[in-house]
């Protein structure tokens, strides 16, 4: 297996992400709602073409901020076809429209994105991406695993002796707060 850890330090793209965003726990809106975006452009393709892209993704979704987002229509999704910043995947950019409007209905039943993420753990792998395939579009398994992981709702984003894995250490995510044998015997 080989670690994120392993080649994206030093990196001029893969670094700044692995150093100080990939596996940190978050509770903002936004920045869950982008990295929900992020993966599910990423399907099929390298991350680094998603990394490269990523200024560019901000501004033709609007930052990523969810009211925005949700409020896109007809108009919008053909200006996210045509912007070459942008993934011009018409599924992929339908599902993260509609991804924005699940997540505003998130706010009603669960007072919000993270705190429906809360109310789910801990789960499997295998039961999250059976919740959100049945709550999101577009999301498998790869990409609700990244997602999780990215947000330190899953283990396995940085080996253990990675500076960056005892930086988060320290936060306590989610997936260390529960067993280790939790994840381990599923």
């Amino acid at each position: 297996m080989t670690w994120y850890c392993e080649y994206a330090p030093g990196h001029q793209f893969h670094g700044p992400y692995h150093d100080t965003e990939y596996g940190f726990p978050t509770e903002d809106e936004t920045v869950l709602m982008e990295r929900l975006a992020l993966e599910i452009m990423q399907a099929g393709l390298n991350w680094l073409i998603i990394l490269k892209k990523r200024n560019g993704l901000n501004r033709a979704f609007g930052a990523f901020r969810v009211d925005t987002m949700a409020g896109y229509g007809d108009k919008d999704v053909k200006r996210l076809l045509n912007d070459e910043n942008n993934i011009r995947n018409h599924i992929k950019v339908a599902a993260i429209i509609e991804n924005a409007k699940r997540v505003q209905a998130m706010r009603a039943s669960h007072g919000g994105f993270a705190q429906w993420i809360a109310a789910h753990h801990p789960l499997t792998k295998a039961d999250w991406v059976k919740l959100f395939k049945k709550t999101f579009k577009f999301t498998g398994g790869e990409i609700t695993g990244e997602f999780l992981m990215s947000i330190g709702y899953l283990p396995g984003c940085h080996c253990v002796d990675c500076p960056t894995f005892k930086k988060i250490a320290r936060l306590a995510p989610p997936w260390m707060q529960v067993a280790t044998a939790f994840y381990e015997d599923r």
